[in-house]
């Protein structure tokens, strides 16, 4: 890789300098500082966000956001690991440079010491693809739905394991929206979705998902969004309001 680059670690103490940690969430937009206050008050159980820049750039162009395992956001066991949350490049200029790859190594260097690293990929939107784990050493060794946990083990140890709860849906027969803090996409659709429940004359539950353990116990391998009705996970990740009216037409309404 020919690019020159630098990472930079996001703290409390500094985010409000790299805007990037935030997903493309804007400053002025509410769920901005919603983010913000969470990555505080996680920041001492291991939460890390770090950002990648190249060259003079003011824009960082790579993020990623790991925890220890115990304290991962995903319904996964996966104690004496390093658990990635989220990773991402942009730009299709900087895609296929081996960036993703320094990002995981960064990650790798902070496990040190520990049984290795996990992280869920996806094969829907807003997770990351398998494809630049592989590349990098690690293996598939479980699924859930369109979901993959993957590891790269340093040492000698249980592997991490999916512990998806079905039941957890199964508890909730009214329209409900469960979330975390974690992702601001999610926490933004808590507040667009605000007009259409009212047009629709609807009040679901809203329950906010405040602890990694409660987050482990999520009904989808996301974990930290899930709206259910009637036992049933119809969305696992952000939607948009038109995605939402949708679903409430086909799978609400008409039942």
């Amino acid at each position: 890789m020919d690019l020159k680059y630098k990472i930079v670690e996001v703290t409390p103490e500094n985010i409000k300098d790299h805007p990037q940690a935030i997903c493309f969430i804007k400053r002025e937009n509410a769920r901005y500082n919603k983010k913000v206050e969470w990555y505080r008050e996680h920041f001492k159980e291991g939460v890390r966000i770090k950002l990648l820049y190249t060259g003079d750039m003011a824009k960082s162009i790579g993020f990623v956001e790991y925890v220890p395992g115990k304290f991962c956001w995903r319904p996964v066991e996966a104690e004496g690991y390093m658990f990635i949350h989220c990773i991402w490049t942009y730009g299709k200029q900087n895609q296929n440079q081996g960036l993703g790859g320094v990002l995981i190594k960064e990650v790798e260097k902070e496990a040190s010491g520990m049984n290795g690293v996990a992280v869920v990929t996806s094969d829907k939107s807003f997770m990351c693809k398998k494809e630049i784990f592989l590349k990098n050493g690690y293996k598939t060794i479980s699924e859930s739905g369109s979901e993959q946990l993957l590891v790269k083990q340093f040492m000698k140890g249980a592997l991490p394991s999916f512990k998806v709860d079905a039941n957890d849906a199964a508890r909730y027969n009214d329209l409900t929206m469960i979330y975390s803090g974690q992702c601001p996409w999610v926490t933004r659709f808590i507040e667009e979705v605000k007009p259409v429940l009212k047009k629709e004359k609807l009040d679901p539950d809203i329950i906010e998902l405040k602890t990694a353990s409660r987050a482990q116990k999520a009904p989808s391998a996301y974990g930290v969004f899930n709206l259910v009705y009637k036992g049933k996970v119809l969305a696992d990740r952000y939607i948009s309001t038109t995605r939402f009216s949708n679903i409430l037409r086909k799978d609400v309404k008409e039942k």
